[in-house]
Formats: C-alpha cells, sequence, structure tokens
C-alpha cells in the first residue's frame, strides 16, 4: 500500500468518555438519585443508535452550533433515559450536557498515541476528520493530541457533517494528497469507512467491541494492528 496521509476519526476511534460512555453516565445519574448500572445502558444503546442516521437522512446537522448540538443531545439523553425507565427533565438535559462536553471527561485511548508516533516517525502526514461539536479543539489540547496532525477537520467548524464527502475532501486538500494516496481509520461502517472508500480512500474500520466480524474490509481490533495494515 503506497500511503502518504493517514486520517482518523475523533470519538471512540482516539477519545473517549472516562472511564467509557456507559460509566460516566452512570456515576451522573446516581449523583442525580437514579440507581442504574452501566451494563443496564449499554444494553440500551442500540435503541438509539437510529438517532444519528435519522438525523442524517433528514439533513438534521447535530453539530454544528451549540443550540443545535443541545436540542439532539436532550433529544437523545431523553430517549435513552426512557428506555431505562427514568424520569427526564430539561434540568436533567442540561446536567448530561454539561457533564459529556467537560473535556476533564475525556482520555486518549492508551493504543493513540504509540501508533500516532510511529506513523509520524515513519514519515506519514497525519490528519482528524470528525463528526463533533467545536470543543473537539479544546478536548485535542486537554489531552495533549494537537500536535501529532496535520489539519484538524471537524464538523461542528467547518458546517459540513459526515458521511458527506466534502468534509474528506477538505481534509485531504488541506494535506495536500490525493484520496488514492491517504487512509481513513474509525469506528463507524456508515460514517467512516463507507464514505472514506467512496471518495476514493482506503478505510479502516477500529471495531474495539467486535460489532462486526463479519466486515469484509480492513478491520482492527485495536490501533495497535494499524501499523501492519499500512505496511510498516
Amino acid at each position: 500500500m503506497s500511503i502518504r496521509a493517514v486520517f482518523f476519526d475523533a470519538g471512540e476511534t482516539l477519545v473517549h468518555p472516562h472511564p467509557s460512555f456507559p460509566e460516566l453516565l452512570s456515576q451522573t445519574l446516581r449523583a442525580e438519585g437514579m440507581e442504574v448500572g452501566p451494563d443496564a445502558i449499554r444494553e440500551q444503546l442500540p435503541a438509539i443508535a437510529g438517532m444519528f442516521t435519522k438525523a442524517t437522512e433528514e439533513g438534521e446537522l447535530w453539530s454544528t452550533s451549540p443550540e443545535r448540538s443541545r436540542r439532539f443531545w436532550a433529544g437523545v439523553y431523553r430517549a435513552l433515559l426512557g428506555e431505562l425507565g427514568l424520569p427526564f427533565t430539561d434540568e436533567m438535559a442540561e446536567r448530561l450536557y454539561g457533564v459529556f462536553t467537560d473535556v476533564a471527561n475525556y482520555r486518549l485511548f492508551p493504543d493513540a498515541v504509540p501508533v500516532l508516533e510511529k506513523l509520524r516517525g515513519a514519515g506519514l502526514r497525519l490528519g482528524l476528520i470528525s463528526n463533533f461539536e467545536e470543543w473537539l479543539e479544546r478536548l485535542l489540547d486537554s489531552v495533549e493530541a494537537t500536535g501529532f496532525f496535520d489539519t484538524v477537520v471537524i464538523s461542528g467548524v467547518e458546517g459540513v457533517e459526515k458521511p458527506d464527502p466534502r468534509i474528506f475532501r477538505l481534509g485531504l486538500d488541506r494535506v495536500g494528497v490525493r484520496a488514492e494516496e491517504a487512509v481513513y481509520v474509525g469506528d463507524s461502517v456508515a460514517y467512516d469507512v463507507g464514505p472514506a472508500n467512496a471518495v476514493g480512500m482506503t478505510a479502516v474500520l477500529l471495531d474495539r467491541r467486535g460489532r462486526y466480524p463479519d466486515h469484509e474490509g480492513p478491520r482492527i481490533a485495536s490501533l495497535d494492528e494499524l501499523p501492519a495494515v499500512l505496511g510498516l
């Protein structure tokens, strides 16, 4: 594989809520007097996954302004708490939004920095292309990851979200490589692999939790496996 650049998704690829989304949500709800364990939350996550697909199909851009973000995530939390049989209020919406937009509640995955260092050491250009609110820039600074990237393309800044091919082309143009010279790594088939392949990039699926055992393209369980896939 002859490549010049590697692009990454952000959420659940490089960074994650600490210790995880279900655990952080469980802790937050417990502090509000609601006892629900991380496993119960994890079981209900498929029930809200379709809300992102529905937003995309209806042309709803959820990350491109604080108002849109608050409204969208309030709907997600309302649906999730409803599945868990828990009450939901406007005050709870603000509490959860505050928790999950606090950069102190995020960490890099342990496999991120060693792989980013190895790729940079091999002379590859690195980029990030993510559906995320504008505060991802502060998050990357907080986890000391900004310096790894030649460009950071965030939907909340650019006003365009994956799977729109324009967001991928922005990254390619800013790094100065052709699509066929670039690899894209992400955890979603619909928002990462499919659209990256569609613009001519080579997509690698990061399947940390084994959700896509039958995926036919390049698939890794950890970023540690990425250098070998790239032939490094």
